[in-house]
């Protein structure tokens, strides 16, 4: 029995090769790869940029609730924080937009 499966993992691999051996030199319809890494890696840098910005809001009320006092000096490091979390996503963007054309 054992041996079947690996004898049917031979065919199925096989299988699979063969039409990827049997392309031709050039393809018709090339895949622009950096474009497509561009896409993904602003999402991972929006998603990074998306979770800090919310756990930066979500601490600073929290400061906020325990000492209402020290509203102006948590109010400009929130405001300070929040613009260089932004600032790497568009620093992304740019570099994408640099390297895509």
């Amino acid at each position: 029995m054992r041996v079947m499966s690996y004898v049917f993992m031979v065919l199925a691999v096989m299988c699979f090769a063969v039409p990827a051996f049997a392309q031709g030199g050039g393809t018709s319809n090339p895949v622009n790869w950096v474009a497509l890494s561009a896409g993904f890696s602003m999402a991972i840098a929006s998603a990074g940029c998306g979770i800090g910005q919310g756990r930066a809001t979500a601490a600073a009320t929290e400061a906020l609730a325990r000492n209402p006092a020290a509203r102006p000096g948590i109010s400009f490091a929130l405001i300070l924080g929040l613009a260089l979390i932004e600032s790497l996503a568009l620093y992304t963007l740019a570099i994408i937009i640099v390297k895509v054309k």
